[in-house]
């Protein structure tokens, strides 16, 4: 975990990030003439990140970019962070302090952001630590416009995201759906949030169709955990419900996936991260709002009593899906979880899953596809949210025509729509179970990356952690 702090000092022999501009004096923070003179030539060219190497410390100087819109230009800061984050662990700097000369709080917290999600690293298998373990440690922020709450609300989305990021990471053998619901408990008895955890039996009574269905082809039992933070002073009146994808690994089931997509499959369960690490981000910062997280979990494996293509299961609220894919299980157990959601009345319900590859494919990692049935308003503020923290929203159409694609002769739906339109009749089957406002996201795309792609590392990315929390801060009464 790298810690971000605030300082009134910078000494002689910190290892410096200058944020500034070309009018900035950067001689009083420890640059010779020829030093100085360097930086603006540098400027001159246009450089917007120049390293000083002192030998006994290093000196990042970072002239900021306007990109001519807010949240691009707060994009920029980040990346920047993440560069710097690499250049400082190139020279075994275990601390840095950020100097925020332009006075603007933002900009250095993206900053600091970028720097410390950029740090990341799953190590968890790992025997020899010392020479594969990133150095840095520490980053301080030195400003008289950064705020010690700001600061403190920084590290508690980072740390949330970088959680997020290690159970995506962690394989199956070691992350079930039985461990990933202790995992939970964990979150809520160190952020100070309920968990209550259903097991197989307490599910069958419940008549989960869905879920147990997935479950049949496996060894170990399904979980569906259910998590609740209510401060006493919630601005809302109904709760806000999160329903996270716990697929904690997708072979496909009898609809066998090929090798090369089913490597990663781990990460079927994002969702599922993301909204457990958001109920214990709003907790650990306390903000004042009543949400409540569902996470149905299980693995979906070909083995054992596994469902079978042409199989009709009744779900939780009754209705029968003619199953013609086991491939297409995410939206089963979402289904039940949602079905279930509505003894909650929600003020609105936004879940999260990787759930399509035709989503991935639609916009790739950029950004997140959603559609539902809430209002504008509550879609547009996401949006605005997801614009800030830079997990773009892409909404696409849910007309009534995309749902005549689920019909069958068989039962009530199918469990799939045919080869167009697959993100989209993945929302419609999963409209059925709702009966309130609602907001699918498919971060099918952004969830787990093959490479790092600026401050996201390879694997697990964190996504939507921070777009919830940014949501839940800026809700008014």
């Amino acid at each position: 975990m790298t810690t971000i702090k605030s300082t009134q000092s910078v000494t002689p022999k910190d290892n410096l990030v200058l944020i500034g501009n070309a009018k900035s004096d950067f001689l009083k923070y420890g640059l010779s003439e020829a030093e100085a003179g360097f930086v603006n030539k540098q400027i001159k060219q246009d450089e917007h990140i120049i390293n000083i190497n002192q030998y006994q410390r290093r000196i990042l100087i970072y002239i900021a970019e306007d990109k001519k819109n807010e949240n691009l230009t707060l994009e920029a800061f980040r990346k920047a962070g993440n560069k710097g984050c690499g250049i400082f662990n190139a020279a075994k700097a275990e601390e840095v302090t950020i100097v925020d000369l332009n006075k603007n709080a933002s900009q250095t917290l993206a900053f600091a952001e970028g720097m410390a999600l950029g740090n990341y690293q799953f190590l968890h298998f790992k025997k020899d630590l010392k020479k594969i373990t990133h150095s840095l440690n520490s980053i301080l922020i030195h400003s008289k416009k950064v705020s010690e709450k700001e600061i403190t609300y920084l590290q508690i989305v980072v740390d949330a995201t970088e959680k997020a990021r290690t159970l995506v990471n962690e394989p199956v053998n070691y992350l079930n759906a039985v461990q990933l619901a202790q995992e939970f408990e964990k979150l809520g008895k160190e952020a100070g949030f309920k968990v209550d955890v259903f097991n197989k039996a307490k599910i069958e009574a419940l008549e989960m169709g869905g879920l147990l269905a997935v479950n049949r082809g496996s060894i170990d039992p399904p979980t569906f955990t259910i998590m609740e933070y209510k401060p006493k002073h919630a601005v809302n009146k109904k709760p806000y419900l999160l329903v996270g994808k716990g697929v904690v690994y997708d072979t496909g089931g009898l609809s066998l996936k090929p090798t090369s997509g089913m490597d990663t499959m781990k990460c079927d369960m994002a969702g599922a991260a993301a909204v457990g690490c958001t109920l214990y981000a709003i907790a650990k910062a306390g903000l004042p709002v009543h949400v409540i997280g569902l996470v149905p979990a299980t693995d979906n494996r070909p083995g054992m009593n596994a469902y079978v293509p042409g199989d009709v299961l009744t779900m939780h609220n009754g209705m029968t899906v003619e199953m013609l894919n086991a491939d297409a299980e995410g939206r089963l157990i979402l289904a039940d979880a949602l079905s279930y959601g509505k003894r909650y009345n929600p003020e609105l319900a936004i879940d999260l899953a990787t759930l399509t590859g035709a989503a991935a494919a639609a916009i790739g990692k950029y950004g997140i596809v959603a559609m539902g049935t809430a209002d504008k308003k509550e879609f547009n503020e996401l949006k605005k949210s997801g614009k800030r923290v830079n997990e773009r929203i892409v909404e696409f159409p849910m007309w009534e025509e995309y749902g005549d694609l689920l019909k069958t002769e068989i039962a009530d739906m199918k469990n799939i729509g045919g080869p167009v339109a697959g993100a989209i009749t993945a929302g419609k089957f999963l409209e059925k179970f709702t009966s309130y406002p609602w907001i699918h996201l498919d971060i099918a795309g952004p969830a787990f990356l093959d490479s790092a792609y600026d401050y996201k590392p390879k694997g697990g990315t964190g996504v939507g952690v921070r777009l919830l929390f940014d949501f839940l801060s800026v809700i008014k009464k």
